[in-house]
């Protein structure tokens, strides 16, 4: 199936880098499949910008200053020009779909409580 094979590179793939850095397999340019040059893109956005119980979110400018200086290391320089000319469409889904305080109070109480568990 076509969508399995693209999730399959998405999955393996999306934590290479651009100059060969990254992992699992040291992959480099264009030997990263075009769908893991994509989301590794969206995927750092969206970690640098989302809340975690660990840490506070970043600005919009934080993370769209951080994909550029990334450009032609960790991210493909022509997505990493194309995410510049679409930050602004990152900026309006991401406040849509901003996590909401109560979902995060109660995931912090989910992570507390395993850790106590692991703990006793």
């Amino acid at each position: 199936m076509p969508l399995l094979e693209v999730a399959k590179e998405i999955a393996l793939s999306h934590q290479e880098k651009w100059d060969g850095s990254g992992y699992p397999e040291g992959l480099a340019g264009e030997a990263i499949p075009l769908s893991a040059r994509l989301m590794a893109v969206a995927d750092v956005y969206d970690a640098l910008i989302s809340r975690r119980v660990y840490k506070a979110p970043m600005s919009h400018e934080q993370a769209t200053e951080i994909i550029v200086a990334g450009r032609g290391r960790h991210f493909d320089p022509d997505i990493s020009d194309a995410f510049v000319v679409l930050e602004q469409q990152f900026r309006t889904i991401s406040i849509r779909f901003d996590d909401q305080d109560e979902n995060l109070v109660e995931l912090d109480t989910r992570v507390q409580r395993a850790a106590v568990g692991a703990a006793g």
